[in-house]
């Protein structure tokens, strides 16, 4: 238990904290000023136990910290879904309700938590409403002041359809999900359904398992997403990395193309993909300064490869291009669909049913994405403007387990700098880093890198950057670290 205590952030100790409300008195919890602190008092109340660390396990997944799961409790992803699928009378599990309200507070943004704030003056101290104040903790002033509970969730509906709509959708999306039968019924919808006495309130209503125990809204939740790709082949499988810089065979032997400057700052990217992909346990290949018919060289030759010990195929390609193609640094294209269908099930079957993965950073537009012009505390002097494309519906096979990031919405510019990289590369290994020790799938990191790339500015006009990935992917993509 100091192993793991040692390991948690005080963001974390807090979610651990709201997460056990219903084991733990509020006044002790709120005494426990480390995370030690709280397992002790866990144990007093007998929901942690030698041998029986459970409880502990469900909290540890609940908040992400899978890594833990494997060091230092010798546990798995594995163990902890299987002991969620089979709940036992008397163990203690984290309530459902409390569980939606925590996916809630990670959802919510710095904006909307200020919004909150400001609907709740008045409602709440305002020494509970400071800068510091987070949205568990409103959750937990609301829930002392009577204005929020599993049977009360009037106020947080009407606050949510103010503030945020999908924050609510959220919910109830959660529940469906879940194949739960759902009833949310109103002060207002009371009369006409014939619903509980529950006034001014939302109730939900949970169905009986066939074995006549009930069911935990938190095991649907869990365990009716769809299903993880393997991963636990070393190496996971290859990455690879084809990086052009120098453009000048381009310039020099094809008069459309002279206006492509060499891509400095590319090494930046090329270095980052390095790291981050040999730390998920890949082989990483990398190939510089290619011309188009060394890339189909390159790809055909990994095409013949057998992958059939291995669980995944990454490529990453860092070059110039226009719609629908990469550019060799001879200034010669080549089709993307020409790369990707390179793996498809009949090219390249020790690769069926795996999942491939390619990240593009690759010009294709040159419309600049106009932003609401805002003050920066500093600007970038030599950024360099990048003529990405998004992806085409047809640069994909139509088949399953194919994921394209691509760093910009079609025809729009994307930004690079030679001394940090671009945008998008930066942003995905930077996420990837930290967010697959954690066991987040990758979609969910893409969005989070959407979420980043997407709140910079360009230096010039206030320019703006969209990413968007495309995917026919079938089940979730998780790269663990461990």
């Amino acid at each position: 238990l100091l192993l793991v205590s040692e390991e948690l952030s005080a963001a974390e100790l807090a979610a651990l904290k709201f997460l056990s409300l219903e084991h733990v008195p509020r006044k002790r919890l709120e005494g426990a000023r480390s995370a030690h602190e709280l397992f002790s008092a866990l144990q007093e109340t007998g929901v942690l136990e030698e041998g029986n660390l459970a409880f502990l396990r469900e909290l540890l997944y609940c908040i992400g910290r899978i890594d833990l799961l494997a060091d230092p409790l010798g546990s798995s992803r594995e163990q902890v879904e299987r002991e969620l699928r089979v709940p036992r009378p008397g163990r203690a599990r984290v309530p459902p309700y409390r569980y939606l309200l925590f996916q809630l507070s990670e959802d919510i943004t710095k904006g909307e938590l200020m919004t909150f704030k400001l609907y709740l003056d008045g409602e709440l101290p305002k020494s509970k409403l400071t800068p510091e104040t987070t949205m568990l903790d409103i959750f937990t002033e609301m829930e002392k002041k009577g204005l929020l509970g599993k049977d009360n969730l009037t106020m947080l509906k009407r606050l949510c359809e103010e503030i945020n709509i999908s924050l609510w959708k959220r919910i109830e999306d959660e529940l469906n999900l879940c194949g739960q039968e759902e009833m949310l019924i109103t002060e207002e919808e009371r009369g006409s359904t014939g619903g509980p006495e529950f006034p001014g309130t939302i109730w939900l209503c949970t169905l009986l398992c066939p074995e006549g125990e009930h069911s935990t809204f938190t095991t649907r939740l869990f365990f009716q997403q769809p299903e993880a790709y393997k991963m636990t082949s070393r190496p996971r499988g290859v990455c690879l990395i084809l990086n052009n810089h120098s453009f000048a065979k381009a310039r020099e032997g094809v008069p459309e193309c002279k206006y492509l400057k060499d891509r400095n700052g590319t090494d930046i990217d090329a270095a980052a993909l390095r790291n981050v992909f040999s730390k998920l346990h890949f082989r990483v290949e990398e190939h510089k300064d290619l011309t188009a018919e060394e890339i189909r060289e390159t790809v055909n030759a990994l095409q013949l490869e057998d992958h059939g010990d291995k669980d995944c195929f990454v490529c990453c390609i860092l070059s110039h291009g226009k719609k629908g193609i990469i550019y060799g640094v001879d200034g010669q294209e080549v089709p993307i669909l020409d790369l990707t269908t390179s793996f498809t099930v009949e090219n390249c079957n020790s690769l069926a049913g795996k999942p491939k993965v390619f990240f593009i950073q690759a010009c294709q537009g040159d419309t600049f994405h106009k932003g609401v012009t805002i003050e920066a505390d500093s600007y970038e002097q030599d950024s360099s403007v990048e003529r990405d494309a998004r992806f085409q519906l047809d640069c994909i096979p139509r088949e399953e387990d194919f994921l394209l990031g691509m760093a910009t919405l079609q025809d729009y510019v994307s930004y690079r700098s030679p001394r940090e990289g671009t945008w998008y590369i930066q942003a995905l290994c930077k996420h990837l880093e930290s967010s697959c020790p954690r066991g987040k799938d990758l979609l969910t990191i893409l969005t989070e890198v959407n979420h980043e790339v997407s709140r910079k500015t360009g230096d010039r006009n206030a320019e703006k950057q969209m990413p968007q990935p495309s995917f026919t992917l079938i089940k979730k993509l998780i790269f663990p670290a461990d």
